[in-house]
């Protein structure tokens, strides 16, 4: 039982060992295409919807609600 526990307990600290962006990836990621935003077009309406509903600017990131009440 105790081998089990200690492989399973090896298993699980290097199972995230491998995570992270390697540096020959980095150009990859960094193309506009793959932005959070992808489609500027689409970014622009929907800060615009954003700041009609909750009558402010900006923050879009944030949660909350406009009135202060979090």
């Amino acid at each position: 039982m105790r081998c089990l526990s200690i492989i399973s307990d090896v298993l699980v600290v290097t199972g995230c060992s491998s995570l992270g962006v390697k540096p020959w990836e980095r150009g990859t990621l960094a193309r506009n295409d793959m932005s959070l935003g992808g489609n500027p077009m689409q970014t622009v309406f929907d800060e615009r919807i954003y700041f009609s509903k909750e009558a402010s600017s900006g923050g879009g990131g944030f949660s909350g609600g406009g009135c202060g009440c979090n």
